[in-house]
């Protein structure tokens, strides 16, 4: 299905802060573990994506509606920062994969991502993570935008709601990506 010294698995925002927003994460920590193991199995790289702030979060704008919920600024100290972003134990990068922060929903804004890619010559993106209506979405737009192939594995993604998920990979997704299911990624 792909070269895997072209491809890389994006494990994304699968961080304790965020995934307490999803009923039972239970399903999506397994599968993303599974895809997890099948790319370092076979070779693929895996790159983590987290989100997080600068202590006193001077990225954070009033004006955007998303973000500017995340509470005061004066929270974001260096412990609270460290704490957001901890990634779910069972998914837990090795000592040599790449963790990008960003700074929005999209991998690529705020972050170096495009940079690694390039650096580890990537031109086909896997994507995982959560929420599938926020960095899932917006970093598959981005991407394609930037001309990389992409796929992502549906069962691998999880969003708030249900519906929104569903629509997203089967009817949206499709015109920009390959859209499978973590089996038949496998194989």
């Amino acid at each position: 299905m792909q070269e895997t010294n072209k491809s890389a698995l994006l494990v994304m925002d699968m961080q304790n802060s965020i995934l307490q927003n999803i009923d039972d994460p239970k399903p999506l920590v397994s599968n993303i573990s599974k895809a997890i193991f099948h790319a370092r199995s076979n070779g693929i790289p895996v790159i983590y994506v987290v989100v997080a702030f600068r202590p006193g979060a001077p990225e954070i704008s009033e004006h955007n509606k998303t973000f500017s919920r995340f509470g005061n600024k004066e929270m974001w100290t260096p412990e609270f920062a460290a704490q957001w972003q901890e990634i779910h134990q069972e998914v837990l990068p090795e000592k040599d994969e790449v963790i990008v922060t960003k700074k929005r929903f999209s991998a690529f804004t705020g972050s170096d991502l495009e940079v690694v890619l390039r650096g580890k010559e990537i031109r086909h993106l896997i994507l995982t993570g959560i929420s599938t209506s926020g960095v899932v979405l917006s970093t598959l737009r981005e991407a394609a935008d930037k001309d990389y192939e992409l796929t992502v594995i549906e069962d691998c993604c999880a969003d708030r709601d249900s519906e929104v998920h569903q629509v997203l990979t089967a009817k949206v997704f499709p015109i920009q990506a390959e859209v499978v299911s973590l089996g038949n990624w496998i194989g």
